[in-house]
């Protein structure tokens, strides 16, 4: 959304540049033309001729185009026409080939997402619990938490799954599971109606079993878990 949002200023020149971010110095932004926008999961690249600046929001980061904010902005670029700030962001100078840094085909949402390599990466992490390699960005890149636990109840998968105990079908149905509901994700979220597709996250009951939801903080992420024991299968060598 935020790509969309800042295409008008893509060929156009920083004509001022500040913000408290210390991982780059802002001046040198000045004088510089944008030349392409780019996202890789949740980064935001703002591509110029010989650097990029990548921009990730967190948790709690936001933007703002030709407004501000109550607060300082960790990084605020004016142009001729119109302005753009960030807030609570994490922001870096990237002086490589992007190319060199990104594996294009582990976005979910990229045009080379590759299903194939994405099961490769899987079966490599046998012990894992599925809950915790979905929110791997090397993975999935773009996939949080929210889309975690609804591609996991599309799928029937408990979270605490074991990797190598999924069949080989299953897996390859939650990895298209993940990606179909990206989309959805980004689409229902342009509506302004997201909330209302959840089917398990922040949910109280499972909408197939009508039992109420196990919620709780698991695996190495420990992040807000949603899910039914009765219609999503634990893959743990028993079954």
């Amino acid at each position: 959304m935020l790509k969309e949002e800042l295409q008008p200023f893509k060929h156009k020149k920083v004509i001022a540049a500040k913000g408290y971010t210390t991982k780059m110095d802002p001046q040198v932004l000045v004088d510089k033309t944008v030349t392409d926008i780019k996202t890789w999961g949740k980064h935001l690249l703002i591509c110029f001729p010989k650097f990029t600046v990548r921009v990730h929001l967190m948790l709690f980061g936001s933007w703002k185009i030709n407004e501000h904010g109550k607060h300082n902005a960790t990084l605020s670029l004016q142009f001729s026409k119109g302005e753009v700030n960030f807030y609570i962001s994490s922001v870096v100078l990237i002086d490589k080939s992007l190319d060199e840094v990104y594996d294009w085909s582990a976005d979910v949402m990229s045009d080379q997402w590759n299903t194939e390599k994405a099961m490769e990466k899987l079966n490599a992490k046998p012990k894992a619990l599925i809950g915790d390699v979905l929110l791997d960005q090397k993975i999935f890149s773009g996939v949080g938490n929210i889309i975690r636990n609804e591609a996991l109840f599309r799928a029937r998968i408990h979270p605490k799954s074991i990797v190598a105990d999924i069949p080989e079908k299953k897996l390859k149905e939650l990895v298209n599971e993940t990606v179909k509901y990206s989309f959805d994700f980004l689409k229902w979220k342009k509506q302004g109606v997201l909330n209302k597709h959840f089917e398990a996250y922040e949910q109280e009951t499972c909408p197939r079993d009508h039992i109420p939801f196990h919620k709780a903080d698991i695996g190495k992420t420990q992040r807000h878990t949603y899910y039914c024991d009765k219609c999503e299968v634990m893959y743990d060598g028993n079954h």
